[in-house]
């Protein structure tokens, strides 16, 4: 079966009828990749650890010559599986994050969990980060994070139940510091929600087909949920049928903003980016592109730190538009200063 088709039933109508802007239109660009950093991935510890390595050596490298709107580097985002605890690999992480002003958010795989011991995995996963200086804190000293869900099923939204099993895990998340998800889109997969290219809130308890319910994120009126402990801040990525590649020469590829060795960051792609990202209810012309890439593998370190990534960088050096390069984290807090009514 085409990979377009598998699961279509649920997201494609919804693709069709989400919003396109004009690129025209598009007066700042917010951009952040949520990297699913996974060293452990296929590979024993040695193989991790090279891999740290690796990024230690050349990632500086990579990002010297860029600057966004702001005049900064990239602000790039490891989202790290906090059940790969390993002091070596945690410790050269911290180590480039202090050396580039990259962040850490947190990222989770995990089966046939109940609210109760999905709590006691995050918060052995937290402590983990915090005990390196991986994870901001309030003012209590309790952790405030961003997350991804290992194999997309956040709040046990695969069909079949697999890869989490706690229907109100949006409730575990958010009374443990979350702020915000950034898992999807997960199309082709079975996880995806009927929801598309949007910004928005939802509390999602009990039932997985509610996850794409609640009140879309708007500008200048602030958010009554905003600290609500039953609503987590959705943030989602680009998803959207890609005319100029087809398959076969006929049916359009899917576009779900994962960046690859074999699918890098292009001009093409990045119009279909600004024509279909996220908005705030009121800002229409302030895009925010969230994309998402598996950057610890060997392959697609090649394109995240070569010369896929330095000719993409060097392309939105040159637009008009202003592009700021944000992290995760920064991320949320334009969008929640956005809500507040804060000019930018």
């Amino acid at each position: 079966m085409s990979t377009l088709l598998r699961g279509a039933e649920r997201w494609l109508l919804p693709v069709l009828q989400s919003a396109r802007y004009s690129v025209e239109s598009v007066q700042c660009v917010y951009l952040t990749v949520a990297d699913h950093f996974e060293p452990f991935h296929r590979a024993d510890r040695s193989e991790a650890i090279a891999r740290m390595k690796r990024w230690q050596r050349d990632f500086p490298a990579s990002i010297r010559d860029f600057r966004d709107a702001d005049g900064r580097p990239p602000r790039h985002t490891f989202f790290y599986p906090v059940e790969q605890d390993d002091e070596e690999v945690l410790q050269r992480l911290s180590d480039l994050c202090q050396q580039t002003g990259s962040e850490v958010e947190v990222h989770l795989h995990h089966e046939g969990d109940t609210a109760e011991t999905l709590r006691d995995r995050l918060r052995r996963g937290l402590d983990a980060l915090m005990k390196h200086g991986l994870l901001r804190c309030a003012a209590d000293g309790s952790p405030r994070f961003c997350f991804v869900h290992g194999d997309w099923a956040l709040a046990n939204s695969h069909p079949q139940g697999k890869h989490c099993g706690v229907h109100d895990e949006i409730s575990v998340l958010r009374r443990l510091g979350c702020l915000a998800d950034m898992t999807f889109p997960s199309a082709p997969s079975a996880t995806q929600p009927q929801r598309v290219n949007s910004i928005y809130r939802t509390a999602c308890t009990g039932n997985p087909a509610t996850l794409s319910e609640g009140p879309a994120a708007m500008a200048g009126v602030g958010s009554a949920l905003h600290e609500s402990l039953d609503h987590l801040l959705i943030i989602q990525g680009v998803l959207a049928l890609n005319w100029g590649r087809r398959k076969w020469g006929l049916l359009p590829r899917l576009e779900n903003s994962d960046i690859t060795l074999a699918n890098p960051p292009t001009v093409e792609r990045w119009r279909l980016w600004l024509e279909r990202a996220p908005r705030l209810v009121g800002r229409p012309e302030c895009a925010f592109i969230k994309l998402h890439t598996h950057g610890a593998t060997p392959w697609n370190s090649d394109m995240l730190l070569g010369a896929a990534m330095l000719d993409f960088r060097s392309y939105l050096a040159a637009q008009s538009i202003p592009v700021h390069c944000v992290s995760a984290r920064e991320m949320v807090e334009t969008i929640h200063q956005m809500e507040r009514g804060i000019s930018f």
